[in-house]
């Protein structure tokens, strides 16, 4: 057991750096100059300290591990944090990839870079703290407070109609919460506490599952986003810049998928077993009709945010099939879909610093000036589709695998999914990077500078590696989920077996 609070000084190390960058005054251009070498140099550290968590985690143990707690509200409401196999992996994403969010906007922001790198330092923290925390309200006040950095991202940063796509943001996300909220309260009032591993072995009437569930679900397939409530997805990432782009596809949207897994399942058993049909139908809509709306889009950015709702279905799919293959393939596809979408805007970003334009009419050939960004391009383009031997095709598998041995034809119409996104990722593709040099501009395009290799080819290793050797994520979670899916499946069953006696 560790004597240090490791876990606190990791989710409010950015917070401190946040501070340093508002504090280094300096000319423009030194302040500028300070605020991005100070806010990289707070992200490595923050992920370096986050690592020291992964080699003292042991999977074996399926309890909360690196527990704080602290009095805090007088009505028993505590500062409270811990994590599991199931949140360990993903606050080591939100350590990983925010360096990456920093280098990728080092040349591309140029105004307000202070405020910028903070908004980006905050965030952080406020996401971490959404994974770690063992308490509802702590875990309510980071899950909203995440909101207010993303839309100041979005509509200060952002494109043309960044007012606009920040706002519907906000409101979208707000709306589902106020439910969530209510919830809290009823949840409170039912067992006299907030604290989330109580909560977990509580018994709530069944009445309370069905409106609680329902209103968590409200909050949390808004943020995932699952359709029909994704629409504010594909503007808010074409407004976003590229930075923004990369958090709110790799982290943001877990969290919804994180909260199926933290809430949904292990509170309400009866509810989630009873709305799983529900969730089935809702999955495969959104992996087939976003696939198809994907195959229509003109901007590079909305192809790869509606990818990213289809995606989406399949952990949704795999979370509520309540099995273990299906649990543990939401965990994977929602790590593997962090890197690769993330991977995916970044590329995205590339080009359009150099032409400024995301039409995919815009470009074409690019293969004979840029060999080495249509190869890293092609790797990502693969994972999406969900090639074997990379990490998008181990997360699919194991989803269509779990969720078939509860609903074979829900299993056999997501798996038109995996043909529809080949068709949309390829022909992304084969416009952009193949076809003939026609437009003169592009044959000015220079290939990936150094800064661009060092924020791709780490990505490219992990998402190959996690292709041909997913162990480490899959031990991580491993003990967790097996207790998760064990307590889901007694809790039914002991329903069913009751139902039997009458």
């Amino acid at each position: 057991m560790t004597t240090w609070p490791i876990l606190s000084v990791t989710t409010f190390l950015p917070v401190v750096g946040a501070l340093i960058v508002y504090l280094s005054r300096g000319d423009d251009e030194a302040a500028r100059r300070n605020s991005r070498w100070i806010a990289l140099w707070t992200t490595l550290i923050t992920f370096a300290v986050s690592v020291l968590l992964v080699m003292r985690f042991d999977p074996s143990n399926a309890d909360f591990q690196f527990v704080e707690k602290a009095n805090w509200l007088a009505t028993g409401i505590t500062y409270h944090m811990g994590v599991d196999g199931i949140s360990l992996p993903f606050v080591i994403l939100t350590t990983a990839l925010m360096p990456f969010c920093i280098i990728a906007s080092w040349k591309s922001v140029t105004s307000r870079v202070r405020e910028y790198m903070m908004a980006f330092l905050i965030l952080e923290t406020l996401m971490i703290g959404t994974f770690s925390a063992l308490d509802l309200v702590l875990f309510y006040l980071f899950f909203e407070g995440g909101l207010i950095p993303m839309f100041l991202i979005i509509g200060v940063w952002g494109g043309p109609r960044r007012v606009y796509a920040s706002f519907k943001f906000f409101l979208y996300t707000l709306l589902g919460s106020v439910l969530m909220l209510l919830a809290i309260m009823a949840l409170y009032w039912n067992a006299s506490t907030t604290d989330i591993p109580t909560l977990m072995h509580t018994a709530v009437p069944r009445s309370l599952q069905t409106w609680a569930w329902l209103a968590f679900f409200a909050s949390f397939a808004v943020k995932m986003p699952m359709w029909p409530v994704h629409t504010w997805l594909p503007d808010a990432h074409v407004e976003a810049p590229t930075a923004g782009s990369v958090v709110l596809a790799a982290i943001l949207l877990k969290m919804g998928g994180y909260g199926f897994l933290r809430f949904s399942l292990p509170m309400f058993p009866l509810a989630s077993h009873d709305f799983a049909p529900l969730i089935f139908t809702m999955s495969v809509i959104a992996i087939i009709y976003t696939s198809l709306v994907a195959l229509m889009q003109e901007d590079m950015k909305k192809l790869i945010a509606y990818s990213s709702v289809a995606h989406m279905g399949f952990v949704t799919m795999g979370i509520f099939a309540g099995t273990m293959q299906g649990v543990a393939g939401g965990v994977f596809q929602m790590i593997s879909h962090g890197i690769v979408s993330g991977a995916l805007f970044l590329c995205v970003g590339i080009v359009y610093d150099r032409m400024h334009t995301r039409e995919i009419t815009a470009y074409g050939g690019l293969v004979n000036r840029m060999p080495l960004y249509a190869l890293t391009f092609m790797v990502f383009t693969m994972a999406n589709v969900g090639l074997p031997g990379t990490s998008g095709f181990v997360g699919e598998f194991m989803t269509l695998l779990g969720t078939f041995k509860v609903s074979i034809p829900t299993a056999f119409f997501a798996t038109t999914g995996v043909i529809l996104s080949a068709c949309y990722a390829l022909w992304l593709y084969r416009k952009v990077v193949f076809g003939a040099l026609v437009k003169p501009s592009l044959a000015s395009m220079k290939d990936l500078t150094l800064r661009e290799c060092v924020t791709l080819f780490p990505l490219i290793a992990l998402t190959i590696l996690f292709g041909i050797y997913p162990k480490p994520v899959l031990d991580i979670s491993a003990a967790s989920v097996q207790q998760l899916v064990n307590n889901y499946n007694t809790a039914v069953t002991a329903v069913k077996a009751a139902a039997l006696l009458h």
